[in-house]
């Protein structure tokens, strides 16, 4: 009897509860089981909009004060040319306001935006901030619809974006790859943030969207490190934390203010922490708070001076008007000087 319930019901019993599970799990809704990031570009892609911008441009030499005579006088040669340029936008918001680069319309004449599903119209511009290279322009078109927004403060190296645009002019195209890297620095100006990517970025991809595979923007592909023209692995996105409060602040005021020193801070080559003024601007903020060349700036507003492009980020944060608490040392004498920030020079 033993043995017929260990050789056999036993046997019988595990194998009917095997199949009951499969039969059970059978019934269950399976995963989808195509791999790929579809639902992700789903998602965003309607969102993603084709800029094309126009200027009308006179020969270079017509520029020049001794050559406008003759240019006018062979006015065939003088005559002026379009220049077209393409790139890519994001629209952020459902009333019509798209993120793009600056130089994708900078100077244009006219801004030409083609959506996914094929429809165009022109678009104005809010704004834009040369510094961070975005720029806000705004269609009047209504259903549209805004891009789902993502945390790039959430993501880390090694995560998988997306990258949507419109290479050379193309058509949307999508293309994939990962972080390889947050906060890169001083590539571009002293306000940099970028999300480094290795998901193919070429001319055109400018302005368009960095998503993760949620299909939210996290960022706005702005530039390319390239020896041949193309995608060679190395893309920069802005973060879409920046990228929206500098929208944000556009909106509002139509142009992005940042505080200002008026002094050229280098690291400090000596023992001890802190930075070097290495020139200070004539009748600038620092100049009016007797800060000197020579001068150890310790920290500003108690927060120590790490880098001169983290002393330059906070500085740009403080409203212009705000008091800015310096910290020095003056050869062997510590000091505590006060500053007003001013407002920082628009950048050509």
């Amino acid at each position: 009897m033993q043995q017929l319930i260990r050789y056999i019901l036993v046997p019988a019993a595990v194998g009917a509860l095997v199949g009951l599970l499969v039969i059970v799990a059978g019934l269950r809704p399976t995963p989808e089981g195509k791999p790929g990031y579809a639902e992700a570009v789903k998602r965003a892609a309607p969102s993603v909009v084709n800029i094309y911008s126009t200027k009308v441009v006179q020969p270079p030499v017509c520029e020049i004060p001794r050559f406008r005579e003759w240019c006018e006088r062979f006015s065939s040669y003088g005559r002026d040319h379009t220049q077209s340029s393409l790139g890519s936008g994001v629209i952020v918001r459902k009333d019509g306001y798209v993120l793009t680069n600056n130089h994708v319309i900078a100077g244009a004449d006219e801004i030409l935006v083609a959506f996914a599903d094929g429809q165009a119209t022109t678009a104005t511009v809010v704004g834009s901030d040369p510094e961070t290279d975005l720029a806000v322009i705004r269609v009047q078109v209504r259903g549209l619809t805004a891009i789902p927004m993502g945390s790039s403060d959430d993501l880390e190296v090694g995560d998988l974006v997306l990258a949507i645009g419109n290479p050379f002019g193309i058509g949307q195209t999508v293309s994939s790859g990962i972080i390889s890297a947050k906060g890169r620095a001083g590539i571009s100006s002293l306000y940099d943030d970028f999300l480094q990517t290795d998901a193919a970025i070429n001319p055109g991809n400018s302005g368009g969207a960095l998503i993760d595979v949620a299909g939210r923007l996290v960022g706005i592909n702005t530039l390319i490190f390239s020896r041949s023209g193309g995608a060679e692995g190395i893309g920069f996105a802005v973060p879409v934390k920046l990228a929206m409060s500098i929208l944000e602040e556009i909106v509002a005021t139509g142009r992005v203010t940042r505080g200002y020193l008026g002094a050229a801070l280098a690291n400090y080559r000596g023992a001890g922490m802190g930075l070097e003024v290495a020139g200070v601007e004539p009748s600038g903020p620092a100049h009016a708070a007797g800060l000197l060349p020579g001068d150890l700036i310790l920290a500003i507003d108690g927060r120590p001076a790490a880098s001169p492009t983290m002393v330059t980020r906070q500085i740009a944060r403080t409203a212009p008007g705000s008091k800015l608490s310096l910290s020095i040392q003056r050869n062997d004498e510590q000091l505590v000087l006060v500053a007003t920030a001013g407002t920082r020079p628009p950048r050509e």
